[in-house]
């Protein structure tokens, strides 16, 4: 059995999994359990190996995901962190990293402030490093003694060279790094699909491709509204 560490990048997973299975509807009704999204997922990876090639177990879990600031948006902020302690609780390792807000700015270049003397945001905050939390757990979970087996599940592109890295790394010490894999949210049905994950050629790497059972059963069903 392949120990294997599983590395998450929420938003992206949680987005592209409305976008694909609940394109028309709200995407509170999309969230993912990172825990339950795991084991799914590891379960579906398995039941499409070939005879022979080894199975993996699901050993740690670790999620990054953006935190609204209390200031700008209390009751998102509130959610996040609900959410974040319930999956703790549950095994998962939560890194949360606070969004970036532009600020409205007066005539005079200055920022805006409300009855509060609190800046004004302006738009809808971004996540800014995630992308470079996650290529960093990915390098770290595959030195692990304990880790045989890494599995990104993300579809930023920015992230592909944190592929070519650990790629690179189990090819010159197979001992001493794990060998690393994607997954994907896919379904034939659906009117849009956004492929797997790749390293850049001539590299090559299993990704495993998620239906609509492994959403149903990944699915966050605790109302935290």
């Amino acid at each position: 059995m392949l120990r294997t560490s599983v590395v998450i990048d929420y938003q992206n997973v949680h987005l592209t999994a409305h976008d694909v299975f609940n394109p028309g509807g709200n995407r509170h009704d999309s969230l993912i359990h990172p825990m339950q999204f795991a084991k799914s997922a590891i379960i579906e990876r398995n039941a499409r190996q070939r005879a022979g090639f080894p199975h993996a177990v699901c050993e740690r879990v670790t999620v990054f995901r953006g935190l609204h600031h209390v200031d700008h948006d209390w009751e998102q902020n509130r959610r996040c962190r609900d959410q974040a302690t319930e999956w703790t609780n549950d095994g998962v390792h939560v890194e949360l990293r606070d969004l970036k807000y532009r600020f409205q700015r007066g005539a005079d270049g200055r920022p805006v402030l409300d009855i509060n003397g609190k800046k004004v945001p302006e738009g809808r905050p971004v996540e800014k490093g995630i992308d470079v939390l996650c290529a960093l757990a990915c390098v770290r979970e595959a030195a692990r003694p304990d880790v045989d087996l890494v599995i990104l599940a993300s579809r930023d592109t920015d992230l592909v060279p944190a592929l070519d890295e650990v790629y690179d790394f189990r090819g010159a010490d197979p001992a001493r790094y794990a060998r690393i894999e994607t997954v994907a949210w896919f379904d034939s049905g659906a009117a849009r699909n956004f492929g797997s994950l790749r390293p850049t050629a001539p590299r090559k790497i299993w990704n495993t491709n998620l239906g609509r059972a492994v959403f149903d059963a990944s699915l966050d069903r605790k109302d935290y509204r």
